[in-house]
């Protein structure tokens, strides 16, 4: 098999494993969909923002038995993000070197998984390659983006008279109740 006529959505890992293949390339943000509905929309008078990147099949040999197949996957790109704090913008660099290990059935792979270092996946007839790398993405995004030192000021939050006036002004919950059983109603 040969890099060329890898398809990276329906990749065959055994042959791609076995052949040392390499697939890379480019890959527009607006093509990793659920990656692009966390992001901001891009600037309009800048190029589309895009993914580098690569994927390395390998077989390692083991003792007693059929050799291991393993992928290295690997993205970089740059995302716009909202910062949580000021609500502005803020460019986010995103990276994935992953080292996956491919084996036969999602027991196996749970059971090795649980026991081992490494990341263990069930081995699949066509995997996505494409699919897999957007999932690390999103694993990679921050959880609360935030800028380091906030571009702008924040503004102080401005007291609400009205809503204190108005929490005031409603009837306590259990004022009905009180007044059953012939007590003063709470505060």
């Amino acid at each position: 098999m040969t890099a060329r006529a890898a398809d990276p959505r329906k990749l065959d890992m055994r042959g791609f494993s076995r052949d040392s293949a390499v697939l890379e390339g480019l890959l527009p943000h607006g093509e990793l969909t659920r990656l692009a509905a966390s992001l901001m929309p891009p600037l309009a008078d800048g190029s589309p923002p895009s993914v580098r990147w690569s994927a390395h099949g390998a077989q390692r040999l083991r003792s007693g038995g059929e050799p291991e197949i393993w992928l290295h996957l690997q993205g970089d790109t740059v995302v716009r993000l909202e910062c949580q704090r000021c609500l502005q913008p803020l460019s986010e660099a995103l990276r994935v070197d992953r080292h996956l290990r491919f084996v036969v059935g999602e027991d196996e792979a749970a059971r090795l998984d649980e026991d081992s270092e490494d990341d263990v996946l069930a081995l699949v007839a066509r995997l996505d390659v494409l699919e897999l790398l957007e999932d690390e993405l999103i694993l990679a995004l921050p959880l609360v983006p935030r800028h380091a030192v906030c571009p702008v000021p924040l503004a102080p939050v401005p007291a609400d008279d009205g809503a204190a006036a108005l929490e005031e002004s409603r009837p306590h919950p259990f004022a009905a109740l009180a007044a059953l059983r012939g007590k003063p109603p709470p505060n």
